[in-house]
């Protein structure tokens, strides 16, 4: 029921997302307001996500968290559609973050806790593989409502934005009744902890911080979720920039989730040949090399498609190996927290980084966006310790 609600949720938040960035053109906003209408998505989870790891972890069930999430999940779209000015597109978008922050926080921690460690890998692949169907899903449905038809009114545009809005709305009300099933309870036995962790205190902020291996995968999640949003929020900018009609975007960003998809099922296999840090400087590197090309090949759908499946493979490859990693060199008692302050490493990617890639993106055009997003996954790779 987890991965049931997981999808439903993942389908409504990537549908809203990419038309946030069409409604913002369709009010007048340019590539600047559409980074901070992005930054906005992840402002209040970069508040509450440490308190909320530590919520997590002194919860015995965690099926009141997923649920509220949902609730949120479904609030932001229409806070979104019924949103007449710029400043309220920046608060919905807000609230989808909320409900996106409290949905994964429980979701990783229940998976954390309660699975040992030869199935967390497994376990984290379907569950982010669960979040690739609704990166898949949610564009095509957005591409779909707002057509192949360019130079369409703003007018149009905004009727259209708001009709497919709701329908994300009512998906993620579809989804409370799955996250109101999903087993989330604690145990009789805890069959992750090892001997004594679950009753040593929990580590300080500072001390997994002071993790090597927490650092580096921290930096490597950033990196790759950072990358993975700027694609949502500036392919639309790069599509009305090159002529590229919305519903071709809503394929190509479906491309890049169905990618996703397929490194997250084959991990098990992957795991079998190499070693997980192995994995995520693949990811890292792997991602980066065909984003650098894809604005200047853009326009011809075939290569962009290629290019976009690349890229999706590894940005799906590492993000499941860096949560078992993380929970691994962690005592039980902070694998919650130290899970939670992953996602505060996100968010603050999540932030400064669509902010920054609308602001170079203003004198350069939205390509400029695909550009930093792979140097910076250059650079995660880069300080990635060699063994």
């Amino acid at each position: 029921m987890l991965i049931s609600s997981a999808v439903l949720c993942q389908i409504a938040l990537n549908l809203a997302r990419p038309l946030i960035s069409y409604k913002v053109l369709a009010l007048g906003g340019d590539a600047v307001v559409v980074g901070l209408a992005s930054a906005a998505y992840a402002l209040l989870p970069v508040v509450i996500a440490l308190w909320l790891g530590r919520v997590t972890d002194r919860r015995s069930s965690l099926r009141g968290i997923i649920v509220a999430g949902t609730v949120l999940l479904a609030a932001g779209p229409f806070l979104l559609s019924a949103a007449p000015s710029l400043l309220l597109i920046g608060i919905a978008s807000a609230v989808l973050g909320l409900g996106h922050l409290c949905f994964t926080i429980a979701g990783q921690a229940a998976i954390a806790r309660f699975l040992p460690f030869n199935e967390m890998d497994a376990a984290f692949g379907w569950f982010t593989a669960a979040f690739a169907v609704g990166q898949l899903a949610g564009p095509l449905l957005a591409g779909l409502f707002m057509g192949a038809a360019q130079d369409v009114p703003a007018a149009a545009r905004l009727a259209d934005a708001n009709t497919a809005l709701m329908l994300a709305t009512a998906i993620s009300v579809l989804a409370v009744p799955a996250a109101l099933g999903a087993s989330v309870k604690q145990p009789k036995k805890e069959p992750t902890a090892e001997p004594n962790s679950r009753n040593s205190p929990p580590a300080s902020v500072a001390s997994l911080l002071g993790t090597p291996t927490v650092k580096t995968n921290m930096a490597a999640s950033l990196a790759l979720l950072a990358t993975t949003d700027i694609l949502v929020a500036f392919l639309p900018l790069l599509g009305e920039e090159r002529g590229v009609a919305p519903v071709m975007v809503g394929v190509l960003l479906a491309i890049r989730a169905g990618a996703s998809i397929s490194s997250r099922l084959l991990l098990p296999v992957l795991l079998s040949h190499w070693s997980r840090p192995g994995l995520v400087t693949a990811s890292l590197a792997g991602a980066a090399i065909p984003l650098a090309f894809l604005p200047w090949l853009f326009e011809v759908p075939i290569l962009a498609g290629v290019l976009l499946a690349i890229a999706g493979f590894f940005l799906g490859l590492g993000q499941p190996i860096t949560m078992t990693l993380i929970s691994r060199a962690v005592p039980a008692a902070s694998r919650g927290a130290a899970l939670a302050l992953r996602l505060l490493g996100n968010r603050l990617g999540q932030v400064t980084l669509p902010l920054a890639a609308g602001l170079l993106a203003a004198p350069t055009g939205p390509g400029g966006s695909l550009w930093m997003s792979s140097a910076v996954l250059i650079a995660a790779c880069i300080k990635r310790p060699r063994k």
